[in-house]
């Protein structure tokens, strides 16, 4: 059998978390950061849950995570 390879470009994105769920980054902070208020800029720099709708392909994807 040959080994189970991670989607590496998904690998770099997600991590889980310590129960078990997948978090990701916020989309929107990487430029043109000068019009978006800094409320806005200060929310995008946390993290955040995938929604369950996306979390079975995310799966597929790493499946050692």
């Amino acid at each position: 059998m040959p080994k189970m390879k991670s989607n590496r470009g998904a690998a770099k994105r997600f991590r889980a978390t310590g129960s078990g769920r997948i978090k990701r980054k916020r989309a929107f902070h990487s430029h043109i950061l000068t019009k978006k208020d800094t409320k806005r800029k200060r929310r995008l720099r946390s993290t955040t849950l995938i929604s369950k709708s996306d979390e079975k392909a995310v799966r597929q994807m790493l499946p050692k995570l």
